[in-house]
């Protein structure tokens, strides 16, 4: 009898063991899985920040390619520097100011040109300038109508059109329009200005085809 409870006792030694080491693994086990997913959410990358407030090119506008002009709107954002960052229009004379560098040529570069061009400038300045220039709005991509048409004004010029086209958008002649001495006025690389004849009789009966130019930016269309 002594030793068959010594037997029962052990067994309940035993059981008692048993219970206890499945109850902390169970414990183990239930930590493990809270903790899952925490780990899981450390372990993911936060989300890229959003560059929806950031400065767009108009559609179609490539900064290795756009050249800037007068009346353009350009942002330059210098990476850091926030107070050497600013949006400005590129003034009649091409030229832009920007703190602590002053005065600057902008007209006649493509924005990468111009991002190149201002790093260099700053480098007496800060230390790897990290410089980007964006074009926010066009205003140099334009033609002016004016005289005896009955919409005269700025009209933007970003697709292909001849002074007919022009004509046209701009809602035709008025009444006493001098249709046969139209001309366009147009700016030469040097500065100076030439007088292009049209004359609306001739072309739209389809002699001298070749008044009927392509229009560039900044041309202004005389209807007399």
């Amino acid at each position: 009898m002594h030793v068959q409870r010594n037997g029962v006792g052990y067994l309940a030694v035993r059981l008692l063991m048993w219970t206890l080491l499945l109850a902390v693994l169970s414990n183990l086990a239930a930590g493990q899985a809270a903790a899952g997913p925490s780990q899981t959410t450390a372990s993911t990358p936060a989300p890229a920040a959003s560059s929806d407030h950031a400065p767009q090119s108009p559609p179609g506008i490539r900064s290795d390619s756009y050249v800037i002009g007068a009346e353009d709107i350009i942002s330059v954002d210098v990476w850091k520097e926030p107070e050497m960052s600013k949006t400005v229009p590129v003034r009649p004379d091409g030229m832009i100011s920007l703190p602590l560098i002053g005065e600057i040529k902008a007209a006649g570069y493509t924005p990468v040109q111009l991002q190149g061009i201002l790093a260099d400038s700053m480098k007496k300045m800060i230390s790897d300038p990290q410089v980007t220039v964006v074009v926010e709005k066009i205003g140099s991509l334009n033609f002016n109508i004016v005289g005896e048409i009955n919409r005269p004004g700025y009209f933007p010029l970003t697709r292909r059109m001849t002074v007919l086209d022009a004509i046209a958008m701009a809602g035709g002649f008025k009444d006493f329009a001098k249709t046969k001495k139209v001309y366009v006025l147009r700016t030469t690389a040097n500065g100076t200005q030439e007088r292009l004849p049209f004359n609306y009789k001739e072309v739209i009966a389809g002699k001298n085809p070749q008044q009927n130019i392509e229009l560039q930016p900044r041309d202004t269309i005389v209807v007399p």
